[in-house]
């Protein structure tokens, strides 16, 4: 499957808010994209949806009666490997980062503008896309970047560490790792990394990064009160100091 056969028909794509009237109108405006749309009004059934019809990705609202939506998130986060966005009304950066923590690769405040939800939908499933198929790319040519125990294998879009020991990254997590194992060495600035992460600049008092940051440094075993891998630089930015060979 090439990188942009991702985004499709076959795509699919679940609605979880109890609001019809916002449901109605991204069901019907996905729909016209060219998604196929799973609305739903409950965490229930969305738990219900993805043993039999997993979504590529899932739009989904925190404030779902009588149900907590950061255990919902959670859950996904734990049992399944899909896009998420987390599309609220609830706009307190607490909650946004309490939401990128659980590993949301986005969080989207309402009221929001239809064309900037369907970039950010569109960016997220590029990030999950496999970067080729098997005919795409040959065997010996595929790109693995190595730094201590680690071995990131940019294709597969798996980190192991020692004995073969596979990281569970989300999407966005996986994709700045591989930016600071690139330019490994140098300082980049924020906004850099949110530009090649999520092709978008930094918003004032945006905490993405910093956020991501500090769940690759817990799940690559990297102490983030003393963290030796990866260093903040006051007023600059964040670098992977380790040395990083290709393979």
């Amino acid at each position: 499957m090439s990188q942009n056969r991702r985004v499709t028909a076959t795509t699919h794509i679940a609605i979880v808010d109890d609001e019809p009237d916002i449901t109605q109108l991204l069901a019907g405006y996905l729909s016209n994209q060219g998604f196929r749309i799973s609305a739903l009004s409950s965490g229930h059934a969305l738990t219900a949806l993805m043993p039999t019809d997993p979504p590529d990705l899932v739009l989904l609202d925190l404030g779902l009666p009588g149900e907590d939506g950061f255990a919902i998130a959670r859950t996904l986060r734990e049992h399944w490997r899909c896009g998420l966005i987390i599309v609220t009304g609830r706009g307190d950066a607490v909650d946004k980062v309490v939401g990128l923590e659980i590993g949301a690769d986005d969080y989207v405040t309402k009221p929001f503008d239809l064309r900037e939800l369907l970039a950010r939908i569109k960016a997220v499933l590029r990030r999950l896309a496999p970067a080729a198929s098997a005919a795409d790319v040959a065997a010996p040519s595929r790109e693995r970047l190595c730094f201590e125990q680690w071995e990131i294998d940019v294709a597969a879009r798996q980190v192991c560490g020692a004995e073969g020991r596979q990281v569970a990254l989300t999407a966005g997590e996986f994709d700045l790792l591989c930016v600071l194992a690139r330019h490994a060495g140098r300082v980049l600035s924020r906004d850099f990394l949110l530009e090649q992460t999520r092709g978008r600049d930094a918003a004032p008092f945006d905490r993405t990064i910093d956020v991501q940051i500090g769940r690759l440094r817990r799940k690559l075993d990297d102490d983030p009160d003393d963290p030796r891998l990866i260093k903040a630089v006051r007023g600059a930015g964040y670098v992977l100091v380790s040395a990083v060979t290709l393979r």
